[in-house]
């Protein structure tokens, strides 16, 4: 009988970061591939699999915590052994319709979902593996691209205010970055933390750099597709980078067997300084109570 392969598994791989880091990963074993479209998830797992590779497609949305529970329930059952988890799915918007719970849907996708999929996925994680969060350095007020574009940084207050969309004043006057920059905060905040808390296994996060052609934010489709021609040029531009090179760091730090854990990684997969409020533990594992008490309020 032919060994199992490691597996390793991929939160929103249909495009962008996710689908680029998906194909890289399939050269190292069997990729679970979770997102919301079965039609895209097909279409990559057949993408994987024509080139040799192995990969299993799981539907989930994560702005929904009872359908990311159900997911992960479907990844634990098919008993693979996970290597690595690559939490990518997220969305940058202005839309502000509540969730199926009633949240603000860049909060839940972003932080509370994934945060919920890592900690279902606990009990069938080994020793030693490696739990990667896509993290955005537009979380630090003081990281001038970010604000020179726009962005004032993480504004949270409470993980139920950030729910219903209230941040700190002060913030960002365009729609939707104060929302992106706290629940991206929410990722380092959950590394940190949970670094803490589970020492047998391996917390990482990651600001893959800015893509101009990626899906995440509201750009026209005529925009995005110019932006694509563009982004490879672009590169000479610092931070700036594409969906096949942040690819590359992303799967090796996926992969990387050493111990690090409870470290932030920048673009060229040298660690970063996060914010001064995320860095400080007393407000990380503030954060991360206050939304395990919020998740707690969603039954199965």
């Amino acid at each position: 009988m032919a060994e199992t392969q490691d597996a390793w598994v991929v939160t929103g791989p249909t495009s962008g970061y996710g689908r680029a880091t998906a194909l890289e990963l399939a050269r190292h074993g069997t990729v679970v591939l979770v997102g919301r479209s079965p039609q895209k998830l097909a279409a990559v797992r057949s993408e994987i699999q024509a080139a040799g590779g192995e990969a299993v497609a799981v539907v989930a949305d994560f702005s929904d915590v009872v359908s990311v529970r159900r997911a992960a329930k479907e990844v634990v059952a098919l008993d693979l052994p996970i290597r690595g988890v690559l939490n990518n799915a997220g969305i940058q918007t202005a839309d502000t319709t509540p969730t199926a719970q009633g949240w603000d849907p860049s909060f839940a996708t972003n932080h509370l979902g994934p945060l919920a999929f890592t900690e279902s996925l606990f009990p069938a994680l080994a020793d030693g593996t490696n739990v990667v969060f896509i993290a955005s350095a537009v979380e630090d007020p003081e990281r001038k691209p970010a604000v020179r574009v726009g962005f004032r940084g993480g504004r949270y207050l409470s993980a139920e205010a950030a729910a219903r969309g209230e941040y700190t004043p002060g913030g960002s006057t365009r729609p939707g970055f104060d929302a992106y920059a706290t629940s991206k905060q929410g990722s380092l905040a959950a590394v940190f933390n949970l670094a803490r808390q589970h020492p047998r296994l391996r917390f990482r996060a990651i600001e893959p750099g800015v893509n101009p052609g990626s899906n995440l934010g509201d750009l026209p489709a005529a925009a995005r597709a110019i932006a694509r021609v563009l982004t490879p040029v672009l590169t000479v531009i610092p931070h700036v980078t594409t969906s096949k090179r942040a690819a590359k760091v992303i799967t090796r730090i996926v992969t990387d067997p050493s111990g690090a854990t409870g470290i932030y990684y920048d673009e060229n997969g040298a660690p970063l300084q996060a914010s001064k409020q995320v860095s400080d533990p007393a407000f990380s594992d503030r954060y991360i109570a206050e939304s395990r008490a919020l998740l707690a309020t969603v039954p199965d």
